[in-house]
């Protein structure tokens, strides 16, 4: 059985906002941010390495055994707590949804501090001076600091889009056309012509 990518649920949540405060208490924001780092590369190691994934996953391995190997391959490599935390999913079965579970701990830490995690998808890859320019209008209408993550998507026609959270803001220049195509079948052809003729008639 494969990791599972999914989005945060209930259950995730409830384990995020624990493993959130045990980890403020010990040692506040640089404490939340290492477990934080700590859980995103093993979640990354787990997606490169198809033998670790299964490690993490399997539900055909004995808790007790993986737990005994997660102990061996993390001491030393990862904090208490990150440990700590790992046996408690392994022990309760919920090793398989770690993604989903960090997802969720990772919006809490960003939340917390005042900050926004955005991805930015472009057909090409965004200058610096577009970037700042998204970062700019983003951090005045949402009053928080934006941390960027630029992707790259060919298939896209122009424009660009973005995800905050689980939003999805879409101003590409398929979504436009779909937008037309969907109008002219659903019987807006006349309209659109006459919104098209209104425009011409105005410029002349």
């Amino acid at each position: 059985m494969p990791l599972i990518e999914a989005q945060p649920d209930a259950v995730a949540q409830v384990y995020a906002r624990s493993l959130f405060e045990l980890a403020e208490a010990d040692g506040g924001q640089d404490n939340t941010e290492e477990v934080l780092g700590e859980l995103e590369q093993i979640l990354d190691l787990a997606r490169a390495d198809a033998s670790f994934g299964e490690f993490i996953s399997s539900r055909v391995l004995p808790a007790k055994s993986r737990a005994a190997s997660l102990k061996k391959m993390l001491d030393g490599r990862a904090s208490d707590l990150s440990i700590r935390f790992l046996l408690i999913l392994n022990q309760k079965g919920r090793l398989g949804h770690l993604s989903a579970i960090v997802a969720a701990y990772d919006a809490i830490v960003q939340d917390r501090f005042g900050r926004i995690e955005v991805d930015v998808f472009t057909p090409e890859p965004a200058s610096p001076e577009m970037l700042a320019t998204i970062k700019d209008r983003l951090t005045n209408q949402l009053s928080k600091e934006i941390i960027l993550h630029p992707y790259t998507d060919p298939k896209m026609i122009g424009g660009l889009k973005l995800r905050i959270g689980d939003q999805l803001i879409d101003a590409s220049v398929e979504t436009h056309i779909r937008r037309i195509r969907e109008r002219f079948a659903a019987g807006g052809a006349d309209q659109i012509r006459a919104k098209l003729d209104e425009l011409l008639n105005n410029t002349e």
